[in-house]
């Protein structure tokens, strides 16, 4: 028996019967196809991983569009405010609002651009990128750690799996054809 077999048995904390009420209850008379434990534990993953982007925000004291802004901002380096807008999908007026609240709580500075004297580009602070990340370890240690358990041939299993998961979200963003 593999490792994710065994760690299946003895970590199965959700039983898909005892959801289906629950999702059936909310589709609106649709009928949803089963995919078992894994769609279960999938769902679950989704419901978890908005918790703790709240419980990050909280612990960084900014709200859900303050938290993605830090996160561009850290992924990407210095962005000016019209490249920050435009990955955050919102207006450059709303984006000055959210530069405003970081810069007031020291999550960011704006520096003038390198290139460019008459733009400025917004910067993580060094303190900021820190605290980032030391509150995002726990999860990020977690999740190395399990994974570093697996053998390789479950490793593979995994990253083949999650990979299909990735193109079905990518093919759902597709605009209709």
């Amino acid at each position: 028996m593999s490792r994710v077999e065994e760690k299946r048995k003895s970590d199965s904390p959700v039983e898909p019967a005892s959801l289906a009420p629950a999702i059936s209850a909310n589709t609106g008379g649709v009928a949803l196809p089963d995919s078992g434990l894994i769609g279960a534990q999938l769902r679950e993953i989704l419901t978890l991983s908005t918790a703790f982007e709240r419980h990050l925000g909280r612990a960084l004291s900014v709200n859900d569009t303050d938290l993605a802004a830090m996160e561009h901002l850290i992924s990407h380096g210095p962005l000016s405010p019209s490249e920050l807008a435009r990955h955050l999908t919102i207006s450059t007026a709303a984006t000055t609002i959210v530069i405003d609240r970081l810069v007031a709580v020291g999550h960011a500075h704006r520096e003038a651009h390198p290139h460019d004297r008459r733009k400025i580009v917004v910067v993580p602070t060094p303190a900021s990128v820190r605290a980032t990340f030391e509150a995002l370890m726990p999860l990020i240690g977690g999740v190395a750690s399990v994974t570093n358990e697996l053998s390789a041939e479950d490793r593979r299993t995994v990253t083949d799996f999650l990979a299909s998961v990735v193109g079905v979200y990518r093919r759902a963003l597709e605009p209709p054809v």
